[in-house]
């Protein structure tokens, strides 16, 4: 503590003691946390302010030149940025949060205090359920959802989900999605890679989506292919936005295959083209060249899905990805592959990559008959290049969300935003600190429809974190996935501390976030 921040802990401290002295103790009032000598980057994109905050209970008090009253809690910034908390767009930090980690390590220790869940077209079920459970037991975080088109199909149509909906079925979906939106869902999410989206009609998806729309919901996608038939995802995606009205915002964006390299320019100007004939089209990124999925996904790719069709193998390999591209995060078959690369292992069984790639599907296909989802597969695919997402994080509507979970293979449930922060805007100058932390707050809660989040003002929810610019970085890796990043000083959540040296508080303060015109309609 020092300068300033003396002086206000100096006037303070004088002030309880003539408090002390001179008034009625019965009643001093609640403690409020008052910050000094902080550097302010209060999400709007403004320049960074020397000014003081005060928290008022769950709400930011006052914004300014102020003083410390008697019984203020006097925080050193010693300066440091004060920014809001920062709002992951895209997040699976919901699994597990719940039940096994409440204090949501992951997600704090980068400066994350509002996770949207019920992405890629998986939600938890009933919403309403979900989100009285986090008023009942809350946890770190702020939780907002999508509602999931997956959840929801997979309802009606059952394990009979390779085809297109019946008229009746679509009612049914309809119907559902009506209740999950009662309950305060954002929109619809799809996930129409995915099983049992994939096998969804561009007709049912606009029919739903046209659903979410009347309650004023947005529509989030990871859409149909992010490979091969990436640029007729993107019109479709794009279609919806037209057709519905709504806006719409694709999830995870890249250019994940060989052949689409360098087309980032072209990529933009699509979008910049939807957006200027009226399509509200948005993005978010996350800044990571790999992805996760289920291993047993490549499947999807094979002729009838069968990992004995060499030609499915050989695609993966010479049109997707590279055998050094595709890791092996949890192979339960056998768990001493974890790590490992498929060129690894093929040099290590004495077999070429493709017969390699083969035969640890077949593998995995057929442990995980013997035991369900608790064999679950998951792999890393390295298919990104850094030029690429260097131009599609500089767009203008481009966000930051992780796509990572509390207990995840993938370094960017623990690394995302601190990379972001130290990796891209303060090492690669891909965009100003105020525009960075704008796009991960003020900007992700316009996207999102959010009102009273990641901005400091007074009024606001007293969601924010202390951080170092000069030194926040990632620490998680792929054979580390749970090291906590640096530069992280303290995290607020609803005014409370979640987060400080390096560990949790243990307190949980975190509150279920409804679509705004929710509650009444």
């Amino acid at each position: 503590m020092r300068g300033k921040a003396m002086f206000k802990w100096l006037v303070g401290a004088t002030l309880i003691l003539a408090t002390t002295i001179y008034c009625a103790p019965a009643d001093p009032g609640e403690p409020r946390t008052f910050i000094v000598n902080a550097r302010v980057i209060d999400g709007t994109g403004g320049p960074s302010r020397e000014v003081d905050v005060r928290i008022d209970g769950d709400r930011v008090g006052a914004v300014g030149d102020l003083q410390p009253e008697g019984h203020d809690i006097v925080v050193a910034g010693d300066g440091l940025v004060l920014a809001p908390g920062f709002i992951d767009i895209h997040s699976h930090h919901e699994i597990g949060l719940l039940d096994e980690m409440p204090d949501a390590l992951g997600a704090v220790s980068q400066g994350v205090t509002t996770i949207i869940a019920g992405q890629d077209g998986g939600h938890e079920h009933p919403l309403a359920e979900f989100f009285a459970r986090l008023e009942e037991a809350p946890v770190a975080i702020n939780v907002a959802s999508y509602a999931g088109h997956g959840t929801i199909r997979g309802m009606v149509l059952g394990d009979d989900y390779m085809r297109p909906s019946t008229d009746t079925e679509l009612a049914e979906m309809e119907a559902l999605l009506r209740t999950e939106m009662d309950a305060g869902a954002l929109g619809l999410s799809t996930g129409l890679e995915y099983d049992p989206g994939s096998f969804s009609t561009p007709g049912e998806v606009v029919a739903l989506a046209k659903v979410a729309a009347e309650y004023g919901g947005r529509y989030m996608s990871h859409f149909r292919s992010e490979d091969q038939y990436f640029w007729e995802a993107l019109d479709e995606i794009i279609d919806i936005g037209r057709e519905t009205g709504m806006p719409v915002q694709v999830s995870h964006i890249k250019l994940a295959m060989p052949r689409w390299w360098g087309q980032a320019d072209r990529l933009i100007a699509t979008l910049d083209e939807a957006r200027a004939s009226g399509v509200e089209i948005t993005a978010d990124i996350y800044p990571y060249a790999a992805w996760q999925t289920g291993f047993r996904w490549l499947l999807t790719v094979f002729p009838e899905r069968d990992p004995n069709r060499r030609e499915g193998a050989e695609y993966v390999l010479q049109e997707m990805l590279r055998p050094d591209g595709v890791l092996l995060a949890n192979y339960p078959a056998r768990p001493e592959y974890n790590g490992m690369t498929v060129a690894q292992i093929a040099e290590e069984r004495g077999d070429d990559p493709v017969t390699t790639l083969m035969s640890l599907l077949a593998e995995d296909v057929e442990f995980a008959k013997q035991g369900g989802e608790a064999a679950a597969s998951s792999m890393l695919g390295f298919a990104m290049e850094e030029p690429d997402i260097e131009a599609i994080m500089a767009w203008p509507q481009a966000v930051i969300g992780s796509d990572g979970e509390l207990a995840g293979a993938h370094p960017r449930g623990f690394g995302t935003f601190s990379r972001f922060l130290g990796h891209y805007v303060r090492e690669r100058g891909v965009m100003s600190l105020e525009e960075g932390v704008r796009r991960i707050t003020a900007l992700s809660a316009a996207h999102l429809g959010i009102a009273e989040r990641g901005t400091i003002e007074v009024g606001a929810y007293a969601d924010l974190v202390l951080f170092d610019p000069a030194t926040v970085i990632d620490r998680s890796t792929v054979l580390e996935p749970h090291l906590v990043s640096s530069g992280i000083d303290t995290v607020w959540v609803n005014g409370e501390v979640v987060y400080e040296e390096g560990q949790t508080t243990g307190a949980r303060p975190g509150s279920p976030i409804r679509r705004a015109t929710a509650e009444g309609e």
